[in-house]
């Protein structure tokens, strides 16, 4: 039987267009050590690392784990790198969860990182000859059809977007680690901005971040302070290319919520799960994942999200925090998804606590929305 597993530390830098005060070492160091402090641990209590980030070419960094072990207190210690694209986050989590409940470690300290300002993802993410002929640019350039075909489909109007921005921008301003904190925001300023990608307007896409984010995870013999217990972890895949995939609604991110509510002995997730930090780094990917994360009917997302439900005091709070939309160090936006989850079932995450949050998802996604990572934590001990 597995061991049971619980976050019991959390650290988080603050998210900024530019970290020039530190090195990426410097940078998850301090994530680190604010994980270690809420744990009331030091690193000689840590028995293994997993450290996670976007491509290497981001930052033109190879094996970045390799000379940041140091940093991270793992000298002489089990350390290794995961990475699945955008949704790495959420994947180091579940490595480093995987590694407690399979009784190999008591206490694994988890982090993600990405210095942007020390790399431009935009272009990375834009091939070019002789390797492909270019016909996007940035991840929003790949996207954008994606988002047009969910409109077409579902006929939902072009406002839903701006109305996510608003909302998820507006939940910022109660989170002091956001990285975009825009006072007065509302539908009217996000609908004048460019157009970037069409329907995606400039305050309609996520931010480029530098940030780190660090998570203690436990066994139960170990658990020091307020746990967030992890009730259900699921990683899927599927390939970006092949016959019949429907990249609107992608089969390996139904299959991944299935199985962590399975686990979690979720049944309605729209009704048991109290609040949903959720990968979205374009406002329109919020009612494309209610229906593909089962929490309405397909269709009926973009009306959810008009309805105010998603909002901080709807009935199914999603993005609390201010999402990826206000925070976007790549490599560790999953990890703060899954993070401000354990927040949010531990019952500090500040101004934007929901009130009797005891059921937290938090999701991510990556790559050309082909790779998943989910977990479900509570308050309660499973």
């Amino acid at each position: 039987m597995a061991e049971r597993c619980a976050v019991i530390g959390v650290g988080q830098t603050h998210y900024t267009s530019k970290r020039r005060d530190v090195s990426i070492a410097g940078l998850v160091r301090e994530a680190a050590l604010r994980a270690l402090d809420d744990a009331g641990l030091t690193f000689a209590d840590i028995d293994a690392v997993v450290i996670g980030k976007a491509p290497d070419l981001f930052e033109g960094i190879m094996m970045p784990e390799a000379y940041l072990a140091d940093a991270l207190g793992a000298a002489g210690k089990p350390m290794m790198r995961v990475h699945t694209a955008g949704s790495v986050g959420g994947s180091t989590a579940l490595v480093g969860a995987g590694l407690i409940q399979g009784g190999v470690h008591d206490r694994v300290l988890v982090v993600a990182f990405e210095k942007q300002s020390e790399s431009n993802a935009t272009w990375a993410l834009s091939t070019h000859l002789p390797f492909s002929s270019s016909l996007v640019v940035g991840a929003g350039g790949y996207f954008a059809p994606h988002i047009r075909e969910y409109m077409r489909r579902t006929g939902a109007p072009e406002h839903i977007g701006a109305l996510v921005a608003v909302k998820d921008r507006l939940n910022a301003l109660k989170n002091p680690y956001a990285h975009l904190r825009i006072p007065g925001i509302d539908r009217k300023m996000v609908e004048s901005t460019p157009m970037l990608w069409e329907p995606i307007r400039y305050l309609e896409t996520c931010p480029s971040s530098d940030g780190a984010c660090a998570l203690v995870l436990s066994s139960e013999r170990a658990v020091t302070g307020t746990p967030a217990w992890v009730h259900g972890a699921a990683m899927r895949s599927e390939p970006i290319f092949r016959a019949g995939r429907d990249t609107v609604n992608p089969q390996a991110g139904k299959d991944c919520a299935a199985d962590v509510y399975q686990q979690a002995g979720v049944t309605d997730p729209r009704r048991q799960i109290d609040v949903a930090e959720v990968y979205v780094p374009f406002s329109w990917y919020e009612p494309m994942w209610l229906e593909n994360l089962g929490f309405v009917a397909e269709g009926e997302g973009w009306k959810v999200t008009e309805s105010g439900a998603t909002a901080l005091d709807g009935d199914t709070p999603w993005n609390a925090s201010g999402g990826v939309l206000s925070s976007n160090p790549i490599g560790a936006s999953g990890l703060i998804r899954f993070a401000e989850a354990a927040l949010q079932v531990r019952g500090m995450a500040g101004e934007h606590q929901v009130d009797g949050a005891r059921l937290a998802l938090g999701h991510a996604y990556g790559g050309g929305a082909q790779f998943f990572a989910m977990w479900i934590v509570g308050r309660d001990r499973p």
